[in-house]
């Protein structure tokens, strides 16, 4: 293989949690006056941290969302997530293939640590994630679209930028994975093509990304 790091995203690259929580986040924002449909939460927060969420409100509206709105909001993602959620498929066959392959991964995301932890345990991906492979936008100053979480990930796992790469399914983990000087591996199962155009290559079923690492 001849990447030396796999870095995961991990909401819609690991597990199938973005139909799940843009939907309760559309939903949220809408009860409470913020008017949001679920392509609308997609196209803007979808790959970013929640700080994005409450910047991108008060910067719209004027108004601040309520000081409890991270906690509610992840109580009733992760409420959802143990009723609904599942690894997505051909992940644990990549997986797999690293492992026996020798090559390192971690899983660079967003979400928190603790909703990292949820979803892989809710999914069955937590035997694959040890506490050292695990990175989230908690650890570094600025969520993608910054480079910060990437560069993170891969100074802590010990190898240079230009030998990982980066599967990612968001325009805003495209844009960090490109600012980190990594390779993009884009991943079009839910984002149009189009969208994730930065990506130095795209494709639409996890079950082809093994060959792709390889290729």
């Amino acid at each position: 293989m001849r990447y030396d790091l796999v870095i995961f995203d991990n909401d819609g690259v690991l597990v199938d949690s973005e139909p799940i929580s843009n939907r309760l986040l559309a939903g949220y924002l809408t009860e409470l006056g913020h008017p949001t449909s679920y392509e609308e939460s997609l196209r803007d927060y979808m790959g970013g941290a929640m700080h994005r969420v409450h910047d991108l409100v008060l910067e719209r509206t004027g108004r601040r969302l309520p000081e409890d709105f991270d906690d509610v909001f992840h109580g009733r993602v992760f409420a959802a997530f143990e009723r609904q959620l599942e690894p997505v498929p051909g992940a644990v066959g990549v997986l797999e293939k690293l492992t026996a392959d020798g090559v390192a991964y971690c899983v660079a995301s967003s979400g928190s640590h603790e909703r990292i932890r949820v979803g892989h345990r809710k999914a069955g991906l937590d035997r694959w994630f040890d506490d050292g492979r695990i990175f989230s936008s908690q650890d570094v100053g600025r969520g993608k679209p910054a480079p910060d979480l990437f560069l993170h990930a891969a100074g802590r796992m010990g190898v240079a930028p230009e030998r990982c790469a980066v599967i990612e399914d968001s325009p805003l983990g495209v844009q960090a994975a490109v600012a980190a000087g990594m390779d993009v591996y884009g991943f079009t199962a839910m984002t149009p093509a189009a969208k994730l155009a930065g990506a130095t290559r795209l494709f639409a079923d996890m079950g082809e990304l093994a060959d792709l690492l390889a290729g």
